[in-house]
C-alpha cells in the first residue's frame, strides 16, 4: 500500500505544480484553493507512505514523479521545450524512480 500512496502523492504533486501556475501567484481563488488542496494532500499521502518506506527512497520517488510528470505535461499541454537534451534528462529521472523501486525492500 505504501507504493500506491506514494504514487498518488506524486500525481497530486503534479497537480500542485500546475495549480501554482494557474493560480498566478495565488491571485485567483479557485486555482489557489486547488493548489493548496493538492499540495496538502500530496504531503499527507507522502507521510503515510513514509511509515514503511525509507525516507530517502520515498522522498526521491515523490519528487521524481512530480518533476518528470510536470515536465512531460508541460511539454504536452503548455508548449514547453521538448528538446532532446530535456527529454533525456527526464528519462534519467524516470530511470532513477524505477531503479529505486526495484532495489527497495518494500
Amino acid at each position: 500500500m505504501a507504493w500506491i500512496f506514494l504514487s498518488m502523492a506524486g500525481v497530486l504533486e503534479i497537480g500542485f505544480a500546475f495549480g501554482m501556475k494557474w493560480s498566478a501567484g495565488f491571485t485567483r481563488l479557485m486555482p489557489g484553493l486547488f493548489t493548496a488542496i493538492t499540495g496538502l494532500s500530496s504531503i499527507f499521502l507522502l507521510s503515510i507512505s513514509l511509515r514503511t518506506l525509507p525516507v530517502g527512497t520515498g522522498y526521491a520517488v515523490w519528487t521524481g514523479i512530480g518533476a518528470a510528470g510536470t515536465a512531460i505535461l508541460g511539454m504536452a499541454l503548455l508548449g514547453d521545450s521538448a528538446s532532446p537534451a530535456r527529454v533525456l534528462c527526464i528519462l534519467f529521472i524516470v530511470g532513477g524512480v524505477i531503479g529505486l523501486k526495484l532495489v527497495s525492500a518494500n
